[in-house]
């Protein structure tokens, strides 16, 4: 266990460009000025990393999770990526979106994560997730058993035994424009409940990630004009989470989950992705699509879970951390 301290990292102001910045333009002139409202979700709206990073201390006899969206992992590490890891020095780091085509040759993450597991996509810079651990697994898959397509599979799951628990990362499927590929989300969800509770019969589970759904109403800026017309924010999307977490009647042997962020901050809005379009991280117009989802016997281990709502510029997503008692 690492002693007690805060984490903090300091890059160059030049080592984070906002994506997408333009040229200043002159402000047209009005008889009446208009006051921006503050965004609800009352999150910073900076659009490059901080140039000094410091969180608080870890929590005494406690491990350290984060997962993060890097949206590229080749051009998240141009935006200041390596500071985010520094600051937080979690145990296990799950990515997800990596878009990387082969497993990276990086000197300085393999020294502080000596176990890195990599499910890689057939389809070049595409999709890709990823478990960076200080701990040496049991077993390593990245496979979805059952699931009839192992192209769509490949690229969006590792799973990772411990001796006490599974640690499963999931960039889940997205259900596209229009929810074009909405049956193919189906078939994932239908494939991946069965897999989480039969891993969960064996030992306690976490599973983290870019879920890609917003599980209620809380979890989006603007649910009325998205409900079941974007993707992540559907019946079939919403009811296959819950159900996870809280099994229907006609499964009575199936275990509950906990979705941590969200049992910890029960009417809080905080979103964890915001797009680079529209200034939505300006107008606080964001999703909660990443989580942390445990199994119920050992949730009341979490001592902490946050959204790291500073760390946005490296990504369209900002990471989300969680302390856990005991061992893995």
């Amino acid at each position: 266990m690492p002693p007690k301290r805060a984490s903090s990292s300091k890059r160059k102001a030049s080592d984070s460009e906002d994506e997408g910045a333009t040229t200043a333009k002159k402000a047209k002139t009005t008889g009446k000025a208009k006051v921006a409202e503050a965004p609800a979700n009352t999150q910073p709206t900076n659009k490059v990393l901080p140039v000094t990073i410091v969180f608080p201390e870890r929590t005494p006899g406690t491990l350290r999770l984060a997962t993060w969206n890097v949206c590229g992992l080749a051009a998240s590490q141009k935006k200041g990526f390596k500071y985010y890891v520094e600051a937080e020095d979690p145990d296990i780091l799950v990515l997800t979106e990596t878009k990387v085509n082969n497993e990276p040759l990086d000197l300085a993450l393999k020294a502080r994560f000596p176990h890195c597991s990599w499910s890689i996509s057939d389809k070049k810079t595409y999709s890709g997730t990823a478990i960076l651990s200080k701990h040496k697994p049991l077993s390593v898959t990245t496979t979805l058993p059952g699931h009839p397509d192992p192209t769509l599979v490949k690229g969006r799951i590792v799973t990772c035994e411990f001796e006490n628990c599974f640690v499963i990362g999931t960039y889940v499927i997205n259900a596209g424009t229009d929810l074009k590929t909405l049956d193919q989300k189906k078939e994932w969800n239908t494939h991946f409940e069965t897999y989480i509770r039969d891993l969960d019969k064996r030992k306690p589970v976490i599973w983290t990630g870019d879920l890609n759904v917003a599980p209620t109403e809380l979890d989006l800026a603007n649910p009325k004009p998205n409900w079941n017309k974007t993707a992540g924010y559907t019946e079939a999307e919403t009811t296959a989470y819950k159900n996870i977490l809280d099994p229907p009647e006609s499964a009575p042997d199936a275990k509950k989950f906990v979705d941590v962020w969200r049992h910890l901050h029960p009417t809080d809005k905080q979103y964890t992705y915001f797009s680079y379009r529209f200034n939505c991280r300006l107008k606080g117009i964001g999703w909660r699509l990443d989580m942390f989802v445990l199994s119920e016997r050992i949730a009341d281990r979490v001592k902490m879970c946050e959204i790291r709502s500073e760390i946005y510029g490296a990504s369209d997503h900002c990471p989300l951390v969680m302390e856990i008692e005991g061992a893995l």
